[in-house]
C-alpha cells in the first residue's frame, strides 16, 4: 500500500471518528429530555469537555496522524460520550421502566466504556510528540493497561451477573447499585484508582521538571501544556467548592466546569504549533483581567456597603454612584496592572515597551537623517529581534 493510499485511510478514520462524535453529541438531547434529567447540569458540562477533546484529537489527527495523541484525544472524546448516552439509555431502561431495544447490549457498553478517562494520564505523559521518555518508560506504561484491563474485565463481568441474576436497577447516572453492595468490585476499584492517580500525578511532575530544563519552542509548548492544565484543574476546584453551595450556585459549578475544555485546547495549540508564542501574551492578560476584575468588584461592594451605613438604606442613586466610581476606575486601574504584570510574566513586551518609549525620546532630539535611520534600526532589532532589518530610504527630489 502506497503511502498517499495510507495517509487518505488515516484521514478517512479521524473524520469517521469525528462523525461519531457528533452523532453522540447530538443523541445526548433527546435522551436527557426521555431521561428527564437537566441537559444544561446534568449532562451539559461534561459533553461540552468531551467535545472539546474529541474537536482537538481530531485536527490533531488531520495535521499529525503520525501522533498517537490526537487519536487518544479523540478516543477519550468519544468514550466519554458513550458512557454519558448508554448511562443515559439506563436510565431510561432499567429505572423509568422504559422497553428499549438492545438494553443488556448498552448496559455492557457502559460497563466497558468506563475506564476510557485512564487514558488522559498517557496523553499528558507522551506530549507532545507521542513518544514515551524512555525505554524504561515503556514497562510502567504496559503495566498500567494491563491494570486497566483487569478493572475492564471486572466491570464487563459486573454487568452480565446483574443481568443473569436481573439485579439490574441503577442510580440517576446509569451506574449498576449493584456496584456499591459487591465485596470483590470494591477491593479491585480502590487499587485501581490509586494507580489511575499515581500515573496521574507522575505524568503531571515529570512535565514540570521537562518545563524547568526546556528552553525555546519546547518550553512554549509546555507553556500551553501548563496554562490549559492549570485553567483546567481551578476551574474544577472552583466547581467543586460551588457545587457544596446551595441555590444557584450549584448551577453556576456546572457551568464553570466547562472551563475543563481549556486542557485540550491548550495541548491542541502546543501539538499544531499554531500562535505558539502568545502563550506569554495571553497569561499576562488573563491576570490583568482577573486582579481588575476583583478589585472593582472589591471597591463596588465596599462602596455599597458604605452607602448603606451612611444612608442606613439602599439607595438607588448610591448603587449609581458607586457602578461610576466603578467604571471611571477601569482604565487607570487596568493600566497600572497591565504594566506590573507584564513586568513579572511577560517581560518580552514590557522590555519592547521601553525600548519603544526611549527611542520616541531620543528622536525629539536627532534631526540627521542618518542617526535617525541608526536608531529606528537599532530599537526594532531590540525590540522584535528579526533576523535582518533593513531600512528604505526613499527621497523624493523637486524639479
Amino acid at each position: 500500500m502506497s503511502w498517499l493510499a495510507r495517509e487518505r485511510m488515516t484521514r478517512t478514520g479521524a473524520w469517521a471518528l469525528g462523525v461519531l462524535v457528533l452523532l453522540l453529541a447530538a443523541a445526548i438531547v433527546p435522551l436527557s429530555l426521555v431521561a428527564r434529567q437537566n441537559l444544561a447540569t446534568a449532562t451539559g458540562p461534561q459533553s461540552a469537555a468531551s467535545v472539546a477533546f474529541a474537536a482537538v484529537g481530531l485536527v490533531v489527527a488531520q495535521h499529525r496522524p503520525r501522533n498517537p495523541i490526537g487519536w487518544l484525544m479523540l478516543g477519550v472524546g468519544a468514550g466519554i460520550l458513550l458512557y454519558t448516552d448508554t448511562g443515559l439509555y439506563n436510565v431510561i431502561s432499567y429505572r423509568l421502566g422504559h422497553r428499549l431495544p438492545a438494553a443488556p447490549a448498552v448496559l455492557l457498553l457502559f460497563q466497558a466504556s468506563e475506564p476510557v478517562l485512564g487514558l488522559l494520564p498517557l496523553v499528558i505523559l507522551a506530549f507532545p510528540d507521542g513518544r514515551l521518555p524512555s525505554r524504561r518508560w515503556r514497562w510502567i506504561v504496559r503495566c498500567y493497561l494491563l491494570v486497566a484491563l483487569a478493572d475492564l474485565a471486572v466491570l464487563i463481568q459486573m454487568g452480565i451477573y446483574a443481568l443473569t441474576s436481573h439485579h439490574t436497577a441503577v442510580d440517576p447516572g446509569g451506574q449498576l447499585e449493584l456496584a456499591t453492595h459487591v465485596r470483590g468490585y470494591q477491593a479491585v476499584s480502590a487499587p485501581v484508582a490509586l494507580i489511575f492517580a499515581a500515573l496521574w500525578l507522575i505524568a503531571v511532575v515529570y512535565q514540570m521538571l521537562r518545563w524547568r530544563r526546556s528552553a525555546g519552542e519546547a518550553r512554549q509548548q509546555l507553556n500551553w501544556l501548563m496554562a490549559g492544565g492549570a485553567a483546567a484543574l481551578a476551574s474544577f476546584g472552583l466547581a467543586a467548592a460551588l457545587g457544596a453551595a446551595p441555590g444557584i450556585w450549584r448551577v453556576l459549578s456546572d457551568v464553570v466546569l466547562v472551563g475543563i475544555a481549556a486542557l485540550p485546547v491548550g495541548m491542541g495549540v502546543a501539538i499544531l504549533k499554531y500562535r505558539l508564542y502568545e502563550i506569554d501574551r495571553i497569561i499576562s492578560r488573563t491576570l490583568a483581567y482577573a486582579i481588575v476584575t476583583g478589585l472593582l468588584v472589591g471597591v463596588y461592594a465596599g462602596l455599597v456597603l458604605l452607602s448603606r451605613l451612611v444612608f442606613a438604606a439602599s439607595s438607588p442613586v448610591a448603587v449609581a454612584a458607586s457602578t461610576l466610581a466603578a467604571a471611571a476606575l477601569f482604565n487607570p486601574l487596568r493600566r497600572r496592572v497591565q504594566t506590573a504584570v507584564d513586568r513579572r510574566f511577560n517581560r518580552v513586551r514590557y522590555d519592547a515597551d521601553r525600548m519603544v518609549e526611549a527611542f520616541a525620546v531620543r528622536l525629539k532630539d536627532h534631526t540627521d537623517l542618518d542617526t535617525v535611520r541608526s536608531a529606528l534600526a537599532f530599537a526594532v532589532s531590540q525590540a522584535l529581534e528579526p533576523a535582518h532589518v533593513t531600512v528604505w530610504n526613499v527621497r523624493h527630489e523637486r524639479r
